[in-house]
């Protein structure tokens, strides 16, 4: 009996050294970033700059490791088939919009199949008119659109973007009939819409702040929560009419649900860390983007309703991939 007590706790003891030992050995090998886009753009330098950050604090190697393809379909199935426990995800809005638009199931859950690390930034979205567009404001915008249905067009910078979705959700909010017309990028349509070509368009804040400031284009509202420093006097679409228009073009961090526990409390303490120091604030700030408010518990909480939200919007529209 003695000798079953001794060896239960010399056992115990041992794991009471053991675990924490484990706990402090994540990561044991490189950990790899999956970013779902081509490199060289705003998501892939954000993902750099973050492995950069994380890698002498976890004293591993930090790999990104681009796997374009899909409107970032490839890259998130390949992080959520992962099981190595050192795959992480460098995921946008995109990954709960793209699965919907699909014919065939996409093999993976984003909901169920990823755990969400904390925001790292947000893309604000505005609606725009050329300058040369006797639309003054919203009001007018919808007015407009009822008045000729199809004769206001919004231009986007790809099918199932972003930028597309939201034209849509104005659309079914405000019962405007707005046509989409659908660019390969803001870079391709941005000449017809200062020309006067479109009508409008919801898009990023970075690729229109040059000519909105140049009087080329017109800003309506803010497809957001709030109004934005770079443009305090132009409202948001709640502030404008239509409520239920809070649009975040977010990018974040995932680990794939089979991430060990320790490895997943260890990436979202460091990546609370990181959006917590101000050198690295100012570097997503030098990407176009605005570095996240969020706190961890809030977009994880945002991001099933992000998922179904977006989901709701494209079978109403009646939306697949083309």
């Amino acid at each position: 009996m003695n000798i079953t007590r001794r060896g239960t706790l010399a056992l115990g003891a041992a794991g009471l050294v053991i675990r924490p030992a484990l706990a402090a050995g994540w990561p044991d090998r490189p950990v790899r970033i999956i970013v779902p886009f081509a490199a060289g753009g705003p998501a892939d330098g954000l993902a750099r700059m973050l492995g950069e950050y994380f890698s002498p604090k976890l004293g591993q190697p930090v790999v990104v490791e681009n796997r374009a393809g899909a409107g970032g379909l490839i890259g998130t199935a390949a992080a959520a088939q992962a099981n190595d426990g050192h795959t992480l995800l460098f995921g946008s809005i995109s990954m709960t919009i793209a699965p919907h638009l699909q014919p065939n199931p996409v093999g993976y859950d984003v909901v169920r199949d990823f755990v969400p690390l904390g925001l790292v930034g947000s893309t604000p979205f505005l609606a725009v008119v050329p300058a040369s567009s006797p639309i003054r404001d919203i009001k007018g915008l919808i007015e407009a659109a009822k008045a000729r249905p199809g004769a206001v067009s919004a231009a986007n910078s790809g099918y199932g973007t972003l930028s597309h979705l939201t034209a849509e959700l104005f659309s079914q909010r405000t019962g405007a009939p707005i046509e989409s017309v659908v660019y390969r990028g803001e870079g391709v349509l941005m000449p017809d819409l200062l020309n006067g070509n479109i009508g409008m368009g919801f898009l990023t804040l970075s690729s229109l702040l040059p000519h909105i400031r140049a009087g080329k284009v017109r800003a309506l509202a803010v497809a957001g929560p709030e109004r934005l420093a770079e443009l305090p006097d132009i409202p948001t679409l709640a502030e404008a009419g239509v409520p239920g228009m809070e649009v975040d073009g977010w990018q974040a961090l995932f680990a794939p649900s089979g991430t060990p526990r320790e490895g997943v409390e260890r990436m979202g303490a460091l990546l609370a860390e990181a959006m917590d120091d101000p050198a690295v604030r100012e570097r997503i700030a030098g990407f176009g983007v605005l570095p996240g408010t969020r706190d961890r518990a809030s977009f994880a909480a945002l991001f099933p309703e992000e998922f179904r939200r977006w989901g709701e919007i494209a079978k109403a529209r009646g939306l697949r991939a083309q």
